[in-house]
């Protein structure tokens, strides 16, 4: 009996073990710094907490603040989702798009051309000063510079302090932004693709390009679309310190303001953590949300 529980380990160990072996650093990485915040940050939403006293259990106190008394919350989730949906879906198609033209050129451009799109998502926050200069509140500010020279001002705009301008100048530079993993992932996928199924597709009817794309290309890129949404959703959802950066916290009327934002201000500054991790479960939910949304319409590919 031993002797036979020994052979199933060993058999084991050497048809599955070593994986697991491998696997082990980052899956104790993965839950140390992942599971174990999310769960923490469950558990403190039914606290009151501030990070030097302990946390008094409330139960639902958070939330019915949240959804009942927080006079400034609807205007935040009203940015927050404004952005997302504006940002999100034109960035990712974008994404796609740019990687699937930038893959029909040779090597060497491809290889320019892919610098040259990622790299205001490589050079990551800083990216931002050029906009911060050119919609500069003053009349040096590049964009109201050619204005006031055009006489079509005649005093120099607060782009960012203006409610009417601030959120469309920076969803503008998120998209500017968002040419990040999932790009690359995109433009990886694009390459890995099989050219025969092309050659296949010409026979079975096939027109043009465009019916390439649908009916080919992008169902054979399915996992490749998924990992690049859920980065896409995971950074829109999560744009706080640029648009704080731009516009001050808190902005004009909190016209800009995300939930992001609110929460740094909630934990960071009035160290309210339970309720900080009741907005961050809300975030969690709603990212989860589109998470499944994105996923159902990926499955409509091709059909």
């Amino acid at each position: 009996m031993k002797t036979n529980t020994n052979g199933s380990f060993k058999k084991w160990m050497n048809k599955e073990g070593l994986y697991y072996v491998m696997l082990f650093p980052f899956i104790s990485l993965f839950v140390l710094f992942t599971v174990v915040p999310v769960l923490s940050s469950v558990i403190l939403s039914f606290t009151d907490y501030d990070m030097i006293s302990n946390p008094i259990f409330v139960g639902l106190e958070n939330y019915a603040r949240m959804f009942a008394n927080d006079t400034i919350l609807a205007t935040i989730l009203k940015n927050t989702l404004t952005f997302a949906i504006i940002t999100g879906p034109l960035s990712y198609i974008l994404s796609i798009l740019l990687a699937w033209m930038i893959n029909e050129f040779s090597s060497w451009a491809r290889v320019i051309l892919t610098f040259m799109f990622y790299t205001p998502a490589l050079v990551g926050g800083t990216a931002y000063l050029i906009w911060q200069i050119a919609f500069s509140g003053d009349s040096y500010g590049y964009v109201n510079s050619m204005l006031l020279s055009l006489g079509l001002i005649t005093d120099p705009i607060q782009w960012f302090k203006n409610p009417e301008y601030n959120m469309t100048i920076i969803i503008v530079i998120q998209l500017w932004l968002s040419m990040g993993v999932s790009f690359l992932a995109n433009l990886s996928g694009l390459q890995n693709v099989n050219e025969e199924m092309y050659e296949a597709g010409a026979i079975d009817g096939i027109k043009n390009r465009w019916h390439e794309l649908w009916y080919l290309t992008l169902p054979s890129m399915k996992s490749i679309l998924l990992f690049g949404a859920v980065m896409q959703i995971q950074a829109v959802f999560s744009v706080g310190g640029i648009i704080s950066s731009l516009a001050g916290y808190p902005s004009v009327d909190n016209s800009v303001d995300t939930l992001v934002s609110y929460i740094g201000d909630i934990g960071g500054s009035r160290y309210e953590m339970g309720y900080a991790a009741a907005l961050s479960v809300l975030l969690f939910v709603m990212m989860m949300v589109f998470r499944l949304i994105v996923g159902n319409v990926l499955k409509l590919l091709g059909k």
